[in-house]
């Protein structure tokens, strides 16, 4: 039993499915895919110029990418750019629908079962037999749904909460697992505001208080861990296409006080973020990882633990803030004109997310809950420090973790928390060992998208296709577990590894 319908949960099915036992997806909302059918366009695969990832894509993840290929009528480019080892991003990407496309006919030919809209009850959520094991998932309506094994293949570990597994959320100390990386960051340089912005309500009085998307608190003691989260953003998809373009509106409530900053640092000739086609028919997958964007630091801290409802608010707050922003950018006469030129010139795509109005159901949960295992990916394998026997994938990415709050620092606005790459890093094997809880914990939950990493190590996992591989990793052990009558903890490695490479998963890079 599969919960969350993400790209990893979908995955997880089909690898359930071809290794013939029956699959069963429980879906919190109403559209398989997660993050790539929100906006998640880019892929993050070759679009790098220090670096090529594309050879760490394999098995499930690379089928999914070969499907998208030929809804675009490109197969025979992207066989050639694979046989030829050649850096081409532009074959990688997509646009939302096709990619719910592809994911709902994966699950049509494997005969998966679905469930739409059924959200785990957060306090009861996992029923549990006398040893420990995930007996039924009980969701909010009552509904009892049985499982041999569970897989949860949620951004935010719902289902590992529910089961009692260890989490963690937040930054760890950086003395913790000996990492330099973790924790409150002493010093900002990367996306950092490129001019000086004033942070107070009246320029220069700090006993004014501070304009919107600023906390007033301080930076704290460099190396600490504290609960605050990376960013989360809308993955807009927007058209300069007039036939195809929902104009942006004023949303309900819009205050343009709200977006004093960007007023501001525009003032002060900061270049302000604006839209570029960058996937098929023009469209964008328009992300936020600038100085100053739709990432709203510092706002979400209360999501990744909260209820439903207080989720529900962080989710609603970010929506209202981008719409208004987008108006904003778009139309205020304080905004310099070329950048309102620009912006006036896109709007929504009428064609994606037509069940919301164009915009995005949810937005990009970066971070969350993670799992606290036996064993815990942290910044020593981003920098080859540290390696495994037992990988289930290869992670091919920097250490990524967009900033997690803005505050006054020297008396100007200061994004805190960014780290892309810094130091040394490449490419690492991810430990089954870290898709699993702890064995006293549970024997037949694991999880590839909320697995057992620091903060640190957990940004360099985060991508939609490292997840995909995890979650065939994830559901070859299952079926093997179930086969041999034994706990995921105790499945064969070997046997684990020979399944994956006879499938095609990159266990290694040579």
């Amino acid at each position: 039993m599969i919960y969350g319908g993400t790209s990893a949960g979908v995955m997880a099915a089909v690898q359930v499915a071809r290794m013939g036992l029956r699959a069963l997806i429980v879906e919190p909302g109403y559209h398989l895919g997660g993050m790539c059918v929100e906006g998640l366009g880019s892929s993050d695969i070759d679009n790098h110029p220090e670096f090529q990832n594309s050879p760490a894509v394999g098995g499930l993840a690379l089928e999914y990418y070969r499907r998208i290929s030929e809804r675009y009528h490109r197969r025979e480019a992207f066989e050639e750019m694979l046989a030829a080892r050649r850096k081409v991003p532009e074959l990688w990407r997509f646009e939302p629908h096709v990619a719910e496309e592809v994911f709902n006919s994966l699950v049509r030919e494997h005969g998966v079962m679905v469930i739409l809209g059924k959200r785990l009850d957060q306090e009861h959520g996992a029923r549990l037999d006398a040893n420990g094991r995930i007996s039924a998932l009980r969701c909010e309506d009552g509904t009892q749904v049985p499982g041999t094994v569970f897989i949860d293949a949620t951004y935010e570990g719902d289902l590992l909460a529910a089961a009692g597994v260890s989490t963690t959320m937040g930054r760890e100390p950086n003395r913790l697992y000996g990492e330099t990386l973790n924790g409150i960051r002493g010093e900002n340089t990367y996306r950092q505001f490129e001019v000086r912005v004033d942070p107070y309500c009246t320029p220069g009085d700090p006993q004014s208080g501070v304009i919107p998307t600023i906390q007033d608190e301080p930076l704290g003691t460099p190396g600490e861990g504290d609960h605050r989260v990376q960013a989360y953003c809308f993955r807009l998809c927007l058209t300069r296409d007039p036939a195809n373009m929902i104009p942006f509106s004023r949303p309900p409530g819009y205050d343009p006080w709200q977006y004093e900053i960007y007023r501001r640092y525009a003032e002060a000739c900061g270049h302000l973020w604006i839209p570029a086609a960058n996937i098929p028919h023009g469209k964008t997958d328009l992300g936020s990882w600038h100085a100053l964007s739709a990432n709203l630091y510092g706002m979400n801290h209360a999501y990744p633990g909260g209820s439903y409802e207080v989720r529900e608010r962080v989710l609603r707050e970010h929506l209202l803030f981008t719409q208004g922003l987008c108006w904003f950018l778009a139309n205020d006469p304080r905004v310099p004109r070329e950048v309102r030129e620009e912006w006036s010139q896109w709007g929504l795509a009428k064609d994606e997310f037509v069940d919301n109005h164009g915009w995005p159901r949810r937005f990009y949960v970066r971070e969350a809950r993670r799992m606290v295992s036996d064993y815990v990916i942290t910044e020593h394998h981003t920098s080859g420090r540290a390696s495994v026997p037992d990988p289930a994938a290869v992670a091919y990415w920097p250490p990524d973790m967009h900033a997690t709050r803005r505050i006054v620092r020297d008396g100007a606005a200061y994004n805190e928390g960014f780290v892309f790459g810094e130091r040394k890093w490449g490419p690492f094997g991810i430990s089954y060992r870290a898709l699993v809880p702890r064995s006293e914990e549970c024997g037949n939950l694991i999880t590839p998208t909320t697995l057992s990493a620091s903060h640190v190590g957990y940004g360099a996992v985060r991508l939609e296709w490292t997840f995909m591989a995890l979650a065939q990793a994830a559901a070859t052990a299952a079926v093997i577990a179930i086969e041999d009558a034994v706990s995921l903890q105790e499945v064969s490695y070997p046997k684990l590894r020979a399944r994956l490479l006879a499938d095609g998963q990159v266990l290694e890079l040579g």
